[in-house]
Formats: structure tokens, sequence, C-alpha cells
């Protein structure tokens, strides 16, 4: 009897609008090589995002603090889960420095989720920001922070360093939350962004992916909730699946989709909409401080 074969399902190819250009330029390469020269960490390079070359261009970058070993397992993300590394303590000195090397413009901060600290890593994120400000005061701030368990008292410490942008991601629909982003919450996420918008910061940000299984009308509501909490910048971009073991892409989203999605965040009253299949969180950043 002949033995059954079982063909593996066929990965679905990229469309032609996710294929990018390597990047280029005078700028680029002069900030490739300090990357290189200096063993500076950004999450540009670690995360091979498409915009680098743009971005760069343009003079912003984005680093990451608190080490790359993150507390949660978030089923899109491609960081490392599990025990984090001790707090280096003069990171705040590091990136300030490594930021003055590159000639930064507009810098944005993010970070692993520290659930393991009793401040949540709150600490190194205001001494970060001084920091930044000391040696480069020219140098404009976004600040890409985790929810730090809707602690308000921990979110007072951003608040007080004052960064000309505050963001802190959705990702995904409510329905998808809980498989998207295991430890987090729908509301508390919104309750963050109420309270920083609440207690004074000016310009608050937020992003969705999209090609998780949502439907059109869920990401229209999540906008709608966004807008309630009195956000002014959102994201919107293509999930893109980092490795096997991570959530599979179930739609991508055609370019007249997204310029649907701007139109309506437009109408609804953000001050800024950046919605396309490679649109990351810090695309375009310096942009949004007009």
């Amino acid at each position: 009897m002949q033995e059954e074969t079982i063909t593996p399902p066929v990965r679905q190819p990229k469309p032609k609008w996710l294929r990018v250009k390597l990047p280029t330029g005078k700028k680029y390469t002069e900030l490739r090589g300090l990357v290189d020269k200096y063993d500076l960490h950004t999450i540009c390079t670690s995360g091979s995002c498409p915009n680098m070359g743009e971005c760069w261009s343009e003079g912003t970058a984005t680093f990451m603090i608190l080490g790359n070993v993150c507390t949660r397992s978030c089923g899109f993300c491609g960081v490392k889960t599990g025990r984090p590394e001790t707090v280096d303590w003069e990171e705040p000195e590091k990136v300030a420095r490594s930021i003055k090397i590159m000639s930064i413009k507009h810098a944005v901060i993010t970070s692993v989720d520290r659930d393991d600290l009793k401040d949540m890593g709150t600490i190194i994120w205001s001494e970060t920001v001084k920091a930044i400000r000391r040696m480069n005061p020219e140098t404009t701030l976004e600040t890409l922070i985790p929810d730090f368990q809707g602690e308000e008292n921990l979110l007072d410490r951003i608040i007080e360093v004052n960064p000309e942008v505050v963001s802190h991601n959705m990702e995904t629909v409510k329905r998808l939350t809980r498989e998207v982003r295991i430890q987090a919450k729908y509301e508390r996420s919104l309750g963050v962004l109420k309270y920083l918008k609440d207690n004074g910061i000016k310009r608050t940000k937020s992003g969705i992916m999209l090609g998780l299984g949502e439907t059109e009308d869920e990401v229209i509501q999540t906008m709608k909730d966004l807008r309630a909490v009195g956000l002014d910048i959102i994201t919107i971009g293509q999930y893109l699946q980092p490795s096997k073991k991570h959530l599979p892409v179930k739609q991508f989203i055609t370019p007249d989709q997204f310029k649907k999605y701007e139109k309506i965040g437009l109408e609804m009253g953000f001050r800024h909409v950046e919605s396309g299949a490679l649109v990351r969180s810090s695309y375009k950043a310096q942009k949004h401080l007009k």
C-alpha cells in the first residue's frame, strides 16, 4: 500500500507593495558607519526595519533600553522572552552619547517590558531622557513606553520629564488583544494614554498592526476608542510574521485600504495619521512634532 504524502501549505508570497529598495544616501551611509564603528544599538538595525534608510536620512533613529530580553511573550513580537539581564545604570549616558555621536535630530526611545523590576524600569527611562537632554539639547524626543501595568505613580516619571511625544501601542483590536498581547489589556492601554493626556503630555501617540484577522469595523472602533482618550497621532501598518513560532499573517492589507483608514482617521480629528503597509511605530516620527 502506497504511503500518503502530505504537502505542506505554501506560504503566501508577500505582495509587491511590501517590497522595499535597499537604503542609500550620504546620511544613511554615515550613520551606518558610526553604528558599526561604535557598536551602537538601534531597533532600526536589530529589527531590520524597512524604513531605516528613509528615517536615518532624515536624522531620526530608535534606541531600545533596559536590555533585549522581555518579561512578556506577545504573539507578534520577535524580541526574546525570558529572564532579563541586570539593569545597566550607565545606560542613560551610553544612549545619550550614541545620539551625540550620530548627530540625531529626533530620537525615539523604546524598551522591553520589565515587570521583574519594582519600578518596571521607569527610573532608567527618566534618567535616559534627562541624559539625552543634557548632552543633546537640540534633539527632540519620543518615548515609546510599555504600559507599566497601568501604575499611575510610574507613569508620572515619564510625565515629569515631559518628552515631546509619548507613545504607547495598542497593537491590535480589542477582540484580538488577549491572543496578540497575552499579558496586556485593551482597556488598560487606553487608560494609560488617557492618563498621559490628562496630565500634561501635549502629543500622545499609538500604533496598530493589521493582518491578524481583524475586521474593518473593529479597526474603526479602535480608532474611535483612541480618539475618545484624546490621542493625537496614530500609526497603522501591516503585521509581518517574525518567525514560524509567531502568529501567522491572516491577510495582506491593500494600499487602498490603508488610504481609506488614513482618510477616516483624519476625519475623526487625529493630528497625524500614518497608514501604510510599511508604516512602523516611529515612521516619520520627526514630522509628528509639527
